[in-house]
């Protein structure tokens, strides 16, 4: 694929703000989900049973083992690490000499170490890709301590081909997932007719997009398979045009996501996967904001050009074909259906499950003896000796990660999946609890087709009057407009959407939720609304509380006039919850049983220096929504961007070398040539070394 320098910075810049993101929306959630009298507190995760420091980290890798040591609990030691990502998220952020492998190491095993007690608030999928993808940066990023300063990375293709088949994994399972389920809107191509408005929590722009006609979300169906399914494929091709296309279209998707659902980082990470289809040369030409110019063409980029229209045209054919697209000139719209049945998916699926695998592996093999190339063409016997033993490296670690992630990577096909060898399953047994390979598959059912199940948790004083509790972001006023939080995740609104889904018994968390808000817990009051004014219990706890399972509807844009808007119609469907309170029997009998009345341990002391400061920090950030924060983070490293580009320039302005005053030797002999004032039969010969100084500049 050629230089990959500026789209190694480009992903490992993107990739730190991705961390960043992580970091500092967990942090401002962690007292209401994992503090001591928190919904889920993570010191049951953590269960200090005599074990010495090496057994520990056996049962659960994470760096909370370490807080006694530091004078920290669970909730304290949970914080120190998000702000130790955040830290050292920004600080790679902002400088180039940060993006090393050493601290992306560092801020994967801080993730872990999270994730190990996160429990089912942090089991999501872009979780897992997080950590995927944070653990093949330790590979795609230099170790500046072992490069010399004009060193090249003979590695880069070998080990951005990974990024390249994660990014692979993540489309195509997504989209073959949506079949396999066999859900009758993703084969009806009606899913996105429901999709916009049962999504967790939708943004404003959702709501039109909801309005769009029935043909137009049918058809956007067939394109979301086309980009999901069949693009992926041209990953791995040679042909540059192809992966740029591929490249494009998975940006445009990740953008629409954005656009009308609230999905945190997920959709900004996988952009950044998206990166790996780049080169230096188009990245080099975007920035310049013109097309580099050729004279001629050969016979071979004519060549190319025609299998890439080739391919085109066999991918627009079998879109026409599978899908029966026809264009109705009368009614201005474009019919689609799905013209093949679950068995023909399912044997196309098992026949080409292998194949895909030795694509993978032969684009991988590719990699392999082009970086082996490379690295013997470098000059100096020692640098040469250093370079082949990174390919060795490197080499031998794509080779693994690739073999191990084939496990997940069949799930999606049990049969073919059945058929890998036996020690490879065992290489992803060994490292299952690392999240270094994961399965996945998004959007795999759609729910809500029968209208979007909402809880709407209700106080009361008297159990004659009750008031509902409004969350941040979640639906429930019907005249509330949906929000815009990206990156952030409230990770409490994100479990209330699944809790809907089915009975309370299955969401163990919501009797502690419930148990919590009759005791008035503060932080977890904070969950739901970070202003003390708009909850409505801020005087009193509540003395009874329930909870209501409702219907939701997007409103039709015939429905209301233009000053009262709702956003929202919904239904009272049946009672999700029961009325508890305080020393209710049933309340209690569901806490034992869940373990929601184990006593905590001992609070730790606060005067030692190191809890004193995160007390400090936390007193003076609680108050802050965390979205604000995050908008903040990032419009001061977009200032601070801004200015080390203004300095650069000014410093390259300012100098007469990079205004043309004083050129390169080579260059200002050749003026002197030119013009009769040297002679060129007298002008010597460049050096080596001033050959490479002319290269450089």
């Amino acid at each position: 694929m050629g230089e990959q320098r500026l789209v190694r910075n480009a992903f490992l810049w993107g990739l730190s703000g991705i961390y960043l993101c992580a970091f500092v929306s967990l942090y401002t959630q962690i007292p209401g989900l994992y503090g001591r009298e928190g919904i889920l507190p993570a010191w049951k995760m953590l269960r200090f049973s005599g074990k010495n420091v090496l057994e520990q980290f056996s049962d659960a890798p994470t760096l909370l083992w370490l807080g006694p040591w530091l004078g920290l609990d669970t909730e304290q030691g949970m914080e120190c690490i998000c702000l130790l990502g955040a830290i050292l998220s920004l600080g790679a952020l902002l400088f180039r000499c940060l993006r090393d492998s050493l601290v992306f190491l560092f801020l994967w095993v801080l993730y872990l170490s999270l994730y190990q007690v996160g429990q089912v608030f942090l089991y999501f999928q872009w979780d897992s890709l997080l950590l995927e993808t944070g653990f093949l940066a330790i590979l795609v990023t230099p170790l500046h301590i072992l490069r010399s300063k004009n060193s090249k990375s003979t590695y880069d293709g070998i080990t951005f081909w990974l990024i390249r088949w994660l990014l692979f994994r993540l489309m195509f399972a997504s989209g073959v997932v949506k079949l396999t389920s066999r859900c009758p809107t993703w084969w009806g191509l009606t899913a996105l007719t429901y999709h916009y408005e049962t999504q967790c929590i939708p943004t404003g722009a959702a709501w039109y997009a909801h309005q769009l006609p029935v043909w137009l979300q049918k058809l956007s169906v067939v394109a979301t398979y086309v980009i999901e399914i069949a693009l992926p494929w041209l990953f791995f091709l040679p042909s540059r045009r192809l992966r740029l296309f591929s490249f494009y279209a998975q940006v445009l998707l990740q953008v629409l996501i954005i656009l009308t659902g609230n999905y945190n980082f997920f959709n900004l990470l996988t952009i950044v996967l998206c990166f790996s289809l780049l080169d230096d040369q188009h990245i080099t030409v975007f920035q310049q904001g013109k097309k580099s110019t050729q004279k001629g063409r050969s016979f071979f980029s004519y060549l190319a050009l025609l299998l890439d229209l080739i391919v085109f045209g066999l991918i627009a054919f079998w879109t026409f074909k599978y899908f029966d697209l026809q264009i109705n000139w009368d009614k201005r719209l474009v019919e689609s259906r799905t013209a093949f049945t679950y068995h023909d998916f399912m044997q196309w699926l098992r026949n080409l499950t292998f194949p895909s695998i030795w694509v993978a592996a032969a684009s991988l093999g590719w990699e392999v003896v082009t970086g082996m190339c490379r690295s013997t063409s470098v000059r100096g016997f020692f640098w040469k000796l250093w370079s082949l033993i990174q390919w060795a490296i490197f080499s031998c670690a794509a080779v693994a990660l690739f073999a191990v992630s084939l496990v997940p990577y069949t799930y999606m096909e049990f049969e073919s999946n059945g058929q890998l060898w036996p020690p490879v399953r065992q290489m992803f047994k060994a490292v299952d609890r690392y999240q270094l390979v994961n399965s996945y598959g998004l959007f795999r059912r759609m729910t809500g087709v029968g209208g979007r199940p909402e809880v709407v948790v209700e106080g009361s004083y008297d159990r004659v009057t009750w008031t509902e509790i409004e969350f941040m972001y979640k639906p429930g006023n019907i005249s509330a407009a949906p929000p815009v939080i990206v990156p952030h995740q409230p990770r409490l609104d994100w479990q209330m959407w699944f809790a809907a889904l089915g009975h309370h018994s299955q969401s163990p968390w919501f009797v502690s939720f419930v148990y919590r808000l009759l005791q008035g817990n503060k932080d977890v009051v904070r969950l739901v609304q970070n202003d003390a004014s708009l909850y409505p219990f801020n005087a009193h706890p509540p003395l009874y509380i329930r909870a209501q399972l409702y219907k939701y509807w997007f409103t039709e844009a015939d429905e209301t006039g233009p000053l009262s808007h709702n956003w929202w119609r919904r239904r009272h469907v049946e009672e999700f919850f029961p009325t508890v309170h305080l020393g209710d029997p049933t309340l209690d009998s569901l806490l034992n049983d869940y373990g929601f009345k184990d006593k905590p341990p001992a609070r730790r002391s606060l005067d030692a220096v190191l809890p004193f400061t995160l007390k400090v920090i936390r007193d003076f950030l609680h108050s802050f929504p965390a979205p604000l924060v995050l908008y903040s983070l990032f419009i001061t490293v977009f200032t601070v961007c801004i200015l080390q580009a203004l300095f650069t320039g000014g410093s390259k302005s300012g100098n007469p070398k990079q205004r043309g005053h004083d050129k390169p030797p080579t260059e200002k002999k050749k003026q002197k040539v030119s013009s009769g004032q040297g002679d060129a039969t007298k002008a010597p010969a460049p050096t080596g070394d001033l050959t490479r100084r002319n290269k450089k500049s």
